[in-house]
């Protein structure tokens, strides 16, 4: 629904083309609201190869589309940065944790005794408090994506991009940092653009779901997440949760997109 919000992202008719003919993505449309001391978790869901993540490359400013335009808070992209969580470890393995989260306020001229101080709140506030003299390649997998959501928590931006940064991690990892991403979201109200394929993940998660099909990408269904904005483990027993995620995992499984692209539209905005 359009409402006289300004928007912070949009995504402009987009679509990737290879070999000139072949439609990766096609005619491709998000608008994010932009809400103030609130912030939104907006999740892009759908299955390998549907292009969420080359959508959200395109946002990140990693790849340009072969048409159509990104636009960030009113202006159309150039080179700002957005800081963006990986599935794979993208830490500097020589460096020390709290290096590691420090970078991005270096990099900006921060003081190094400041950009520390802030480093070391976020270790902290992520559980890795005692671990940041420990060079990266000692972590584990869990504590490396800690790592990354610190680093890129340190500058307090207003878009955070995660491309599906739970996929390598085992079921208990994914269970306590899915809680750590909603405390952090709860207490910092940042505006956070989700890629994933877990059902579960993205409705525990989300408070608006764009599912994706492929050949071409398209969003063919959107879903508010009617649950309070405050999650914990036991927001999985709720009722509404269980009929939203059996609910998609529905439509997922029983609906050839080849065959039934029953969408309303690619242009939907929140």
């Amino acid at each position: 629904m359009d409402t006289a919000l300004p928007d912070i992202i949009k995504v402009d008719k987009v679509t990737q083309t290879y070999d000139g003919k072949f439609n990766v993505i096609k005619d491709f449309d998000l608008l994010v609201e932009d809400k103030p001391a609130q912030g939104q978790f907006v999740i892009i869901l759908g299955q390998s190869g549907c292009g969420k993540s080359t959508v959200l490359r395109y946002i990140a400013g990693l790849q340009k589309p072969t048409a159509g335009k990104i636009f960030l808070f009113g202006q159309e992209r150039t080179d700002e940065r957005i800081s963006m969580v990986f599935q794979s470890y993208s830490s500097f393995p020589w460096f020390s944790v709290l290096t590691n989260v420090a970078l991005p306020l270096i990099y900006r001229g921060v003081p190094r005794k400041e950009a520390e101080e802030k480093a070391l709140e976020l270790i902290r506030k992520v559980g890795l408090a005692g671990h940041e003299k420990k060079p990266s390649q000692n972590l584990s997998g869990g504590q490396k994506q800690r790592v990354a959501i610190a680093r890129a928590l340190v500058t307090d931006p207003e878009i955070i991009l995660m491309d599906e940064p739970l996929g390598a991690q085992d079921l208990q990892t994914k269970l306590r940092i899915r809680l750590l991403l909603s405390e952090l979201w709860e207490e910092r109200m940042f505006t956070c653009i989700y890629v994933t394929h877990s059902v579960s993940e993205a409705v525990f998660l989300g408070d608006d779901i764009y599912v994706m099909a492929p050949n071409p990408g398209r969003i063919v269904k959107y879903y508010h997440v009617d649950l309070p904005l405050h999650r914990d483990a036991n927001i999985t027993k709720d009722p509404r949760y269980i009929k939203l995620v059996q609910e998609i995992e529905d439509l997922i499984l029983l609906t050839d997109w080849d065959k039934n692209d029953s969408t309303q539209g690619n242009s939907l905005k929140k």
